[in-house]
């Protein structure tokens, strides 16, 4: 029996928009202006002229679906998200094909962990249709926001928050769920080029039974001192290690990691419960199992990893997520080492594997793994 979790939409994309009312903007953007905006984006500072929305309260549930102006939210002050951090998020991206066409990338997995970081943050469930209308939705009225060209999309970022005007600590009896979309280039502005990452060993993103393996504001909140303190070393991106004995390899600031061996075989640090579970993660072990590379999901000691940087056993390095896709790391340093992995270039197979992944993503080679959902 298929989990509800992760379960496909029960209705068609045309049922799922019928469900939301399209309130369009008086004020749209020029074509021309749009056109400048979409051309050379930058990430996540240009935004589209609507947003999807939904209401809930602990009486009605879900109600008022819409597509209305994006513009300022009304928050009074002491609505609960400014005391109590309840809150969460997603992030996923709508691709331009050469037909025109708009595709997305595994929505019904972003939907299951958008439950699942609901659930962990006492706010209500939201449906896998009313996740999935709701991109569609949005997509279909801001549809020419969607960027064409290599490296471009649009980036939809589904989020809730509680929002009932209250001082206490307990659960808000009312949420607020809403998806905002931006034309987006690459994520970082230099292109696909190896990184620097700084292995952090003061601070901790999060710990065994907290929310690391939710997607909250407040896991990002806490690495963002440890990331300027990297970059006031001269590294672009920070490291974690596990909380409990500071040993073990974890994740970036947003982005998990992969270690490749000389021999082929991939590691990647196990999912324990301070990780969160990406998306892009999961679909770069499928890849590399059809490759016939051996995956190993594990607990990977930092000094290990060194050892086997130094020696060679260890060929490449890379991270990844939604936003950045694949990343090579180049370089890792921390408080008594400081270490070129191999050449200090990009990876072949970190190379090969990004490729392979944009290309089922833009319509470049085929989904065999039913990956992709058409939007528009």
């Amino acid at each position: 029996m298929t989990s509800p979790l992760t379960a496909q939409p029960a209705s068609s994309a045309e049922d799922l928009v019928a469900l939301f009312d399209i309130r369009t903007s008086d004020t749209p953007t020029s074509p021309e202006a749009r056109a400048a905006a979409i051309s050379a984006p930058k990430f996540g500072t240009v935004f589209s002229d609507h947003m999807a929305r939904i209401s809930w309260n602990s009486t009605d549930g879900w109600i008022d679906r819409r597509i209305e102006k994006y513009g300022p939210l009304q928050l009074d002050p002491a609505t609960a998200v400014l005391h109590y951090a309840q809150e969460i998020f997603e992030g996923l991206k709508a691709y331009r094909h050469q037909d025109g066409s708009v595709w997305t990338f595994r929505p019904e997995a972003n939907a299951a962990r958008f439950a699942r970081s609901a659930h962990r943050l006492a706010l209500p469930a939201l449906s896998v249709d009313d996740f999935i209308g709701s991109i569609t939705a949005l997509v279909r009225t801001d549809v020419e926001w969607v960027p064409s060209g290599e490296e471009a999309s649009l980036y939809l970022r589904p989020f809730m928050y509680a929002s009932e005007s209250f001082l206490g600590v307990r659960a808000s009896l009312e949420a607020e769920y809403l998806v905002i979309a931006s034309p987006v280039g690459p994520y970082f502005s230099g292109g696909v080029k190896p990184v620097s990452i700084w292995v952090d060993r003061e601070f901790s993103r999060a710990g065994a039974g907290g929310t690391g393996d939710a997607k909250c504001g407040g896991n990002y909140a806490s690495s963002l001192l440890p990331q300027t303190l990297a970059q006031e070393k001269g590294f672009e991106q920070v490291c974690f290690l596990d909380s409990s004995t500071g040993t073990f390899l974890e994740e970036l600031g947003g982005m998990n990691v992969f270690v490749v061996k000389a021999d082929g075989s991939v590691e990647t640090p196990e999912l324990t419960g301070s990780i969160l579970e990406g998306v892009t993660r999961s679909s770069i072990i499928q890849l590399l199992n059809d490759r016939g590379h051996e995956v190993t999901e594990r607990r990977i000691p930092l000094e290990e990893l060194l050892a086997d940087i130094r020696s060679g056993a260890v060929t490449e390095v890379f991270a990844c997520g939604t936003a950045a896709v694949v990343t090579p790391i180049g370089r890792l340093g921390g408080s008594n080492f400081d270490h070129t992995i191999a050449d200090g270039a990009a990876g072949e197979l970190t190379l090969a594997i990004r490729g392979e992944l944009t290309d089922i993503q833009n319509g470049r080679a085929a989904d065999r793994h039913g990956w992709m959902t058409r939007l528009a």
